[in-house]
């Protein structure tokens, strides 16, 4: 059994890059994440080292909320968080909220370009796979789509489903609806739109394209 991570390490991790899992260490921190599975070192320059699936499951593991914890509970101060819509209290907005979604879904393409095996950038890599919700949010937030409200009107919502590989998107109306599908399908998503049975209301149903 692979020894847990020391306390050096795990501080680390949890340090490492919110969405392209990069690190920062000195090099005896790096090589020994590296020789545990939990980071990898990028085979082109410079050479920055990197979060594997690994690594990324124990920085979440420590992220966790406990039981009964919200699940849309704000992230912790200074920590990136896409917005899947009715976030509780109403998140701020303006000029550094899109500087940093921009970054972070800047972010997000140069990890499709690392960790795709043919180094493409137009569908999602294994790390969107893995965190759904936070990244179909973060699709949308980038292409200038509005999140819903804390009363859950006025933007789009998106949440788990029982479906593998599939979250669902809620909209105001068909054409932000539309317009959701536009976007998801241009950044990698296979999308759908259905209705619920009891409620008749519209929603999509979005995967992550795989070719």
């Amino acid at each position: 059994m692979t020894r847990p991570p020391t306390a050096a390490q795990r501080r680390v991790i949890e340090a490492a890059d919110p969405v392209t899992g990069r690190l920062r260490g000195t090099q005896a921190q790096l090589a020994a994440l590296v020789s545990r599975g939990l980071a990898f070192r990028h085979p082109r320059p410079p050479h920055d080292h990197f979060l594997t699936p690994a690594g990324h499951r124990i920085r979440d593991v420590e992220a966790e909320p406990e039981p009964g914890a919200a699940a849309d509970r704000p992230a912790a101060a200074g920590v990136f968080a896409a917005r899947a819509g009715g976030e509780e209290p109403a998140p701020e907005s303006g000029p550094a909220r899109l500087r940093e979604v921009r970054g972070a879904w800047e972010g997000m393409l140069e990890l499709r370009r690392m960790t795709n095996p043919d180094g493409a950038t137009d569908r999602p890599c294994g790390w969107e796979r893995s965190h759904l919700v936070r990244a179909a949010a973060l699709a949308l937030e980038a292409a200038g789509h509005r999140p819903a409200g804390p009363d859950g009107g006025g933007g789009y919502r998106v949440r788990e489903t029982p479906q593998p590989e599939a979250v669902a998107v809620y909209a105001p109306d068909g054409e932000a609806l539309r317009a959701c599908a536009a976007t998801l399908e241009r950044t990698g998503w296979q999308v759908g739109e259905y209705t619920e049975p009891r409620t008749r209301a519209r929603y999509l149903l979005a995967s992550p394209r795989r070719v």
